[in-house]
Order: structure tokens, then sequence, then C-alpha cells
């Protein structure tokens, strides 16, 4: 393909949309961001603007073009990425939402959770889905829409509600309402989806009391699904790739054989391990989700821990308690002390994720002294990070019988070399950075890409990795040990009840 063409990635996060223009080297042409509000209407509940998440994707295209020097006439495809779980449900005649988008950390479900776990639904979900039940799933979000927005059950089930996972939206409105689609991995994520016939459960739709008109069909992640209509883009293109946000870093980190592992420091943390043909049943509270490899009818499976607060609590430090003024100061007060002198923070603002599952935790910080500064409380935080990600990254050794010996990371977070470090240290294991970090639209960009010919194969695709940079263990084991102990202290404090 003539170098005079390129792949357009959108990747609609949780806090931001982005778009990103690749070239046939997976290097980067152009890129736009913008931050999007995020709507906290009662404690634990967390929602987004459906149509400025709309507005702000469509938005960042002009700019990525702009900067790459290029028109939409340049671009051979478009490659879709997106947060998982998040839901929303649309008017089908007016294309309007009917209520905001639930967002995947929203935890107002958690109750009724807890009321299907205790009916015994535990098993028959995770046989057929993967998934532990929690409200972080879809689920039940679509359950409360249809239960509590005024008319919204009746009007499912006349057939004039549709839900969809955020690629399912953006691609409905790209379309002008021709693509009503999601693909394996965002289905995987609903717990409506039986992840070994690659359909959608009608034993699981009756539980939940969600009518099949409601629900999209579901292709592979590399698939032709139809076109953006040109009043959008100024150009007709097709979109030839959509997957979850995590599995496309897992694919665009090219971890496409078993056993290989990868981390996102996003939003959340989250943990991938291709497993393959093998559906690998977690005993240590990790779930099985499908992968961006799936074909036809052959599924193709992960193991998954998710931290629900990851790189949002640098966002907090910023925000909310505005002890930095940017994201990247936090590398610089975490370097001027030398520990976090025993303070440590469990940042559970939304719950514990994998592989503890607990919904009802909140924030805890311990070990405060008179003698504790501001640069501790810094570091603390992001420890906290690496911390939750050791935890998942032993829960997965365990249950894949393995010594994992090192870790890929991407997302905006794996830029901060003092986090990358200490992950090195509390793991003992190489942590390996790439030099495109942006490996989550990088996924989707060759999903597209490999659809529409823009690239032969996987091979011709594996010469455009670079590591940038690999982080070593040098922390002795003692005080390793020391400070996992400390952790694990501080963890079960703020899981103890009342």
């Amino acid at each position: 393909m003539e170098q005079s063409k390129y792949i357009l990635a959108l990747d609609q996060g949780t806090t931001s949309s982005r778009a990103i223009i690749f070239d046939s080297h997976g290097e980067i042409r152009g890129i736009a961001q913008q931050e999007f509000a995020q709507i906290y209407p009662k404690t634990g509940w967390v929602e987004h603007d459906p149509i400025e998440i709309l507005s702000s994707q469509i938005g960042v295209i002009p700019e990525a073009l702009i900067r790459a020097k290029i028109q939409a006439k340049d671009i051979v495809a478009i490659g879709i990425t997106n947060q998982r779980e998040t839901t929303i449900v649309w008017d089908k005649e007016t294309g309007e939402p009917i209520y905001n988008a639930i967002v995947w950390q929203c935890r107002r479900t958690a109750c009724f959770c807890e009321e299907l776990i205790k009916k015994g639904y535990k098993d028959i979900i995770y046989d057929k889905t993967g998934l532990v039940i929690d409200a972080y799933f879809s689920a039940t979000k679509i359950k409360w829409i249809l239960d509590n927005v005024p008319k919204a059950r009746e009007k499912a089930n006349k057939g004039q509600l549709l839900f969809g996972t955020i690629d399912t939206f953006l691609m409905w409105k790209l379309s002008n309402g021709k693509i009503f689609a999601t693909d394996y991995t965002n289905a995987s994520r609903t717990m409506l989806f039986n992840i070994h016939t690659l359909k959608w459960d009608d034993e699981l739709l009756e539980l939940f009391d969600i009518p099949r008109s409601m629900l999209p069909e579901v292709y592979p992640s590399s698939y032709m699904y139809g076109y953006a209509h040109e009043s959008y883009l100024g150009h007709r293109i097709p979109i030839c790739g959509v997957v979850g946000d995590q599995q496309a870093a897992l694919f665009g980190q090219l971890c496409v054989h078993k056993g290989e592992v990868k981390n996102t420091f996003g939003t959340g943390c989250f943990l991938l391990a291709n497993t393959g043909d093998i559906c690998v049943k977690s005993k240590n509270g990790l779930i099985t989700t499908l992968s961006a490899c799936t074909k036809g009818n052959k599924p193709s499976y992960v193991l998954e821990g998710s931290v629900f607060v990851g790189g949002a609590i640098v966002q907090w430090l910023r925000d909310e308690m505005r002890l930095v003024k940017s994201a990247e100061e936090t590398e610089k007060y975490a370097n001027a002390v030398s520990s976090c002198n025993g303070v440590y923070i469990v940042p559970s603002f939304v719950g514990l994720g994998a592989p503890h599952w607990q919904p009802d935790v909140r924030g805890l910080v311990t070990g405060l002294t008179r003698g504790t500064k501001k640069e501790h409380f810094i570091r603390a935080a992001l420890e906290g990070i690496a911390y939750q990600v050791y935890d998942i990254y032993k829960a997965m050794e365990e249950d894949l019988g393995v010594s994992l010996t090192s870790l890929s990371v991407d997302g905006g977070a794996s830029r901060n070399n003092f986090l990358m470090q200490f992950q090195a240290d509390i793991l003992g294991c190489k942590v390996i950075r790439p030099k495109v970090v942006e490996v989550t639209a990088l996924g989707a960009a060759y999903l597209a890409g490999l659809e529409a010919g823009y690239w032969k194969d996987i091979e011709e695709i594996k010469h455009n990795k670079v590591i940038e940079r690999e982080f070593l263990p040098s922390m002795d084991l003692e005080r390793r040990e020391r400070r996992i102990k400390g952790w694990h202290k501080a963890v079960k404090m703020a899981c103890m009840k009342d």
C-alpha cells in the first residue's frame, strides 16, 4: 500500500475521545484529543452525556487530519476502540438517548448483583459469559434504565429502543443509522453474550428482562461493518475494525500467542493474558472474555483482571485534591522522596475490582504521621496503582499455572518512569514499554488495516514493533515482601465491615 494512505483510529475512552492517524509503519502521523465531563449524580454513580461523547469524538477528527497534513480521502479505513461495558439506550426513531450513558465504573446496580448471587445465579452466569456477577458489566445497567426511565420498558417491548456499548452508538450515528452492530470483544462484556456459542443468550436475556430486539448484531473485530457517512468526515470511509479497548491494547502489543501478557495503565488498569483456544476458569477472581483474534465460530480467549481506579487517581490528585497541576508532575514529586514514609493509599473510590470484587469498599489512606509530606502522599498514590496490578498478576500466575517473566505495558500512565520502575520492583519481573504507547488505538488500526488489506498479515505488522525501554527490578526481596505485606494490611483495613 502506498505511503500516501493511512488508517484512522477512533479511541473513545472513559475521560477523553481521541483520533489518531497511523501510517504503514505503525507510527503516529496526527493525533487530537478532547476530554469530556464526568457526571456523578450520587455517591458511586458515574455517567457520561452520550451526545457530548459523540461530539468530542467527531470533533477531534479534523484536527488529527490537519496535524497529519492529509485529507479524509487519504484514509483507507477506520478502526474504533472504546471504553467497554458503558451502556447507552436510545430511541430507534429519533436517535436520541433516553438517559445518560451509565459508565463501567458506576456502582448503582451493586445491590441487585448481590441479590442475583444470593439467588444462585453466580455459576450459571460465569459458565455462559466468563464473567463474575458485578455492576461493572452492561446487563444490570440496561435493566436499570428500563426499570427507572419513564416508559422505557414499554418502548423496549415494542421494539422502539436500541442498546449499545459506545462502539455501537458511534457506528450507528456515523452511518446515519445504517450500522447497528458490535464485535465479539464488546459483546462478551455485557453479561448477556455466551462466549462459547458466540450468540446472545436467551436465558440471560430473560433473567434480566431485556428484549432481543434491543441488541446489535455481533461480528469479528476485524470486519467490514459499513461506511461512515461523508457528511461527518467529508468522505465516505469504511469502518473495518471494532474492538473493546483492552483487547485492542492486547492486539496492539502483538500479544497474539498463548501466554503473552499486557497491562494498560489507563483510567483503570487492565491486565490481560492471551490463552488462545483454551477457556481458563479462574479460581482467583479473574474473568474470561473473548479476544480480538476470535474469527467465525472459533472463540479465542483471554484471562483478565481489572483495576477500577488506576490512572484515575492521578486525575484525582490533580482535579479534586489539587496537589499537582499536571499528571507529569507526579513523577517529579514521587522521586523527590526515597519512600512513601509508611503511607498506603487504597484507591477503591468505586469499590475494588479483581481479584477482590468488593463493590462497597471505599478509598483508604493509612500510615499518616506528622512527618507525612505532599511528596509522600503523591508517591503512595502511584504505588497504589502498582500494588493493585501486582495482586492481579499473581492471581493470573496461579490460574495459568506458570511463573510470568515479563509484562508489556501501555496507556497514559505507562509514561511515568517512576511508576514503571516501581511496578518492575514489586512484581520482580521485567516491564517492557514500546515506543508507541498508544497501543489501544494502534490495535484498532491494525485490525481495520488487516481487513482493508492495508497490511497483508500479522507477520508484516510485527516489523513495526519497537521497544522504547525495559525496566528491570532492583528492589531487594526483603523490602519487596515488606512493602507488599503493608499493602495487603491496608486492603484488609479498607475491606473491614462496620
